[in-house]
């Protein structure tokens, strides 16, 4: 298509050696995990499976934005709807947004709809259902509140306050509509030319890079590059609190114009969630 014939630098990538051997690990694990499919006998444990990854799924990507349920309270909370003493209601008003992003999430690949900035916003809204105010940082660098606006893309700039000190400015608010049909539009053109793994690290940087809501856009790129995996039949890449500091790390790679460890730290997190259920799978029976 004539307008990616100038390809954005925050979208190219030129695969490494490395990069290569863990694709080709990372499609022989998902062969295994096929081979189990499908499983009329073991329904159930399929079940079992789907449920525990919503739950850890939820539990880490929250996790990463601060909030403070552990894994175990994450599934009480999602199993039996109760709250827990001692610990925020918006923890829990997160767990259960994140859980039923997902079920829209898996509904949407269900029904194989393209990728738009329709369903971006509407996982936003998802997300940030039932909250009222998100946390800002002033140009002044002190914490501050403002008016949550779910699934509206923002109208202030947003800034983090970084390891280091600095504090990074994301896209202005005037260029996010034009960012983020360019991100859809390259998504579409790619999510069948690339290996989809690339695909949703790419997208996955992007939708960080431009940050386009007030709040939510951590757990929207997360869902953003789970729903690639999940339309070529992946399972999710769950990407674990205990890794942040090296998630941060990978995509401060990608801010200097390196998108290859930010890549390969997505690769390793989906080559662990799926040996993690192969092991399990294998615990129930060969099924083969």
């Amino acid at each position: 298509m004539e307008k990616h014939t100038e390809e954005r630098e925050s979208y190219i990538v030129s695969p490494s050696e490395k990069l290569t051997e863990q694709l080709t690990n990372v499609d022989s694990l998902k062969n295994q995990l096929n081979s189990f499919r499908p499983l009329k006998e073991k329904e159930h444990i399929w079940q079992a499976i789907q449920e525990k990854l919503r739950s850890e799924w939820t539990y880490h990507s929250n996790a990463i934005e601060g909030s403070t349920l552990t894994l175990g309270e994450t599934i009480f909370f999602l199993q039996y709807g109760l709250t827990v003493e001692g610990k925020p209601f918006k923890d829990f008003l997160d767990a259960r947004n994140h859980a039923e992003a997902i079920e829209l999430l898996y509904e949407y690949v269900a029904q194989d709809r393209p990728i738009s900035e329709g369903f971006i916003k509407e996982m936003n809204a998802l997300l940030l259902s039932g909250v009222t105010h998100t946390k800002a940082i002033d140009q002044f660098g002190n914490p501050t509140r403002k008016p949550a606006t779910p699934g509206q893309y923002k109208q202030l700039p947003n800034t983090v306050l970084r390891p280091d000190g600095t504090i990074h400015e994301y896209i202005y608010p005037l260029q996010v509509p034009a960012e983020m049909q360019y991100l859809c539009e390259w998504i579409n053109t790619n999510i069948d030319k690339l290996h989809p793994v690339i695909t949703s690290a790419v997208a996955h940087y992007n939708m960080v890079k431009i940050h386009p809501f007030d709040d939510g856009n951590g757990r929207g790129a997360r869902i953003l590059m789970n729903v690639i995996l999940l339309k070529h039949r992946y399972l999710p890449a769950i990407i674990k609190i205990e890794n942040r500091r090296k998630y941060i790390e990978a995509m401060e790679h990608g801010d200097k114009g390196n998108l290859n460890p930010f890549i390969e730290f997505v690769l390793q997190s989906l080559i662990d969630t799926t040996t993690n259920m192969l092991n399990i799978l294998e615990k129930n029976g060969n099924g083969h």
